[in-house]
């Protein structure tokens, strides 16, 4: 069997993937969750009278402390699944990729497997959100004097 028939095979037998339908799902969930994060922002306005900046670091840290535990309990990864690219906003995403770098290599470990693998995928996140932002500014130092 040559590579061509064996590609043919493969794409075969390959499952098709429902592309509109995962949209539209992960559209639902994504909003549903952004649903129940404004809801918790009105909530500890209302309830502790915070302004909105500091409900909304709030709501931020309890975002990330859930998608984290979640990550930990090893329910994350069935619901994003099932969820698709709805439970990746930037904040659970980003939780959830450097909480499993750290489960997955915690038994080798604090220094050689927890420390050195903590922020293996969050760790280039980082880098070209930093590289884009400082690229940014001088590009607008340089447009705007």
């Amino acid at each position: 069997m040559n590579k061509d028939e064996y590609k043919k095979l493969v794409k075969k037998h390959t499952p098709r993937e429902d592309k509109l339908h995962n949209t539209i799902y992960a559209f639902l969930i994504g909003g549903f969750v952004g649903f129940i994060v404004e809801g918790i922002i009105q909530m500890l306005m209302n309830m502790f009278d915070l302004t909105r900046v500091v409900a909304s670091t709030w709501t931020c840290l309890i975002v990330i402390f859930s998608a984290s535990l979640f990550t930990a309990l090893g329910f994350f990864d069935n619901w994003m699944t099932k969820a698709k690219a709805g439970l990746l906003l930037p904040t659970t995403g980003f939780a959830h990729s450097v909480q499993s770098s750290a489960l997955d290599y915690k038994k080798e470990g604090l220094i050689t497997g927890l420390g050195s693998n903590f922020f293996k995928l969050a760790g280039s996140v980082i880098l070209y959100g930093i590289l884009s932002s400082f690229i940014l500014v001088l590009l607008k130092v340089i447009i705007h004097g």
